[in-house]
């Protein structure tokens, strides 16, 4: 498929009709439809009567099970994966066979091994259809201006940084089948709950060098952990600290940044406007100079929308993504780099997990006691 030309909508198809797709995705995709830049075509689920529940309820013309069916009759523009982690490899790759971009929910895939399976499936041009991630913070207002004064030095040289995702999960939770299991749910909340946060701060602060962590698993029954804490040291120097968990009864997610002569620290739960954000001046920057730090504009909520119209502007003008190739990588090998010194007990260096390393191809690293069971034989008793 050639660049798409910028003055007509994308034809966009949803893979996956669940709660993820109603809540964020159509809602977004309905708005940049009425606005002219994209048109729903087409909705794909393994539920029969739930994709044609979806297609009836938002008008949406063309519903299959079958997603090749659907990618040779509808040609999509986009397709926008809201399925789970085991299936995004596959669905990415036909997707891209098929000549479409393709917009993908968190966690992007089980492994590194997949995600550069998926990006070897690209043409490689910046104008050829490529795969994205859904990492909606790094699209509000807030993060934007953030991002502007820590890139143009303007709060000093990073130094010290956090950050949180604590969050609560109950066994009722738990009881879905498919959660916290390496295969079904792609890791524990390093992956599955902390990876917004996580992805956010590496935007903000740059590559990160390397990394020591820890995980465990001190409620639930469950492969993954259920709670993970990492140092990280970054290119640039910077000291950092990441603390992921389901055992917090008071939920918050947080991202705080001292640079010499200011602090920036993010407070919210799922999302954050303006007003979570918070710059705190070290003693003599003049008052003009944190007045122009503490003007964020206009106030754009970090969502699926920002992101969305972020990656259409992209794809109408034959750029790049933020989220896509390695500016989603980083953040999947991070947090993969964070299992493996957790399992090992041995730091971490950027760019040392690669083809033959066990944890390349898996989260788990076939770590004992953290990988899955092997299925028991059934006895001979004849």
């Amino acid at each position: 498929m050639s660049p798409h030309r910028s003055n007509t909508p994308l034809r966009t198809a949803l893979v996956g009709t669940g709660g993820i797709a109603r809540s964020s995705h159509l809602p977004a995709l309905r708005t940049l439809e009425a606005e002219g830049e994209v048109v729903v075509a087409a909705a794909v689920d393994v539920d029969e009567s739930a994709v044609r529940a979806c297609a009836d309820e938002f008008g949406i013309p063309y519903a299959a099970t079958d997603l090749d069916a659907m990618l040779a009759e509808v040609r999509p523009d986009l397709v926008v994966l809201c399925t789970p982690p085991a299936v995004h490899r596959q669905q990415a790759e036909a997707a891209l066979r098929g000549g479409a971009w393709v917009w993908c929910e968190k966690p992007p895939c089980p492994s590194l091994a997949d995600f550069d399976a998926i990006e070897a499936a690209e043409k490689g041009g910046d104008a050829d259809p490529y795969a994205a991630i859904v990492f909606q913070h790094r699209f509000g207002s807030g993060a934007r201006h953030v991002r502007g004064l820590l890139r143009s030095g303007a709060l000093g040289r990073p130094l010290v940084a956090h950050c949180q995702t604590t969050w609560y999960r109950d066994s009722a939770y738990y009881a879905v089948p498919w959660r916290g299991r390496w295969a079904t749910e792609g890791g524990g909340p390093a992956m599955g709950h902390g990876i917004h946060q996580t992805d956010l701060l590496l935007d903000l602060l740059g590559p990160w060098s390397d990394v020591r962590g820890m995980a465990a698993r001190l409620v639930h029954d469950v492969e993954t952990e259920d709670v993970s804490t990492a140092q990280i040291r970054f290119a640039n120097g910077a000291l950092g600290t990441v603390v992921n968990s389901v055992l917090s009864p008071d939920e918050v997610s947080r991202i705080r940044i001292d640079c010499a002569h200011a602090t920036v620290e993010l407070t919210h739960l799922y999302g954050y406007r303006n007003a979570d954000w918070r710059i705190t001046p070290a003693p003599g920057v003049p008052e003009e100079t944190v007045a122009a730090w503490r003007d964020f504009g206009t106030d754009e909520p970090s969502s699926h929308l920002a992101q969305l119209r972020a990656l259409v502007a992209d794809i109408k003008a034959g750029r790049r993504h933020a989220t896509s190739g390695a500016g989603g990588r980083q953040t999947l090998e991070f947090i993969t780099a964070l299992y493996k010194s957790a399992f090992t007990g041995a730091p971490v260096r950027a760019g040392e997990i690669g083809p033959g390393d066990p944890y390349y191809t898996a989260l788990h690293g076939g770590a004992p006691g953290w990988a899955p069971a092997a299925p028991r034989k059934e006895e001979d008793h004849a």
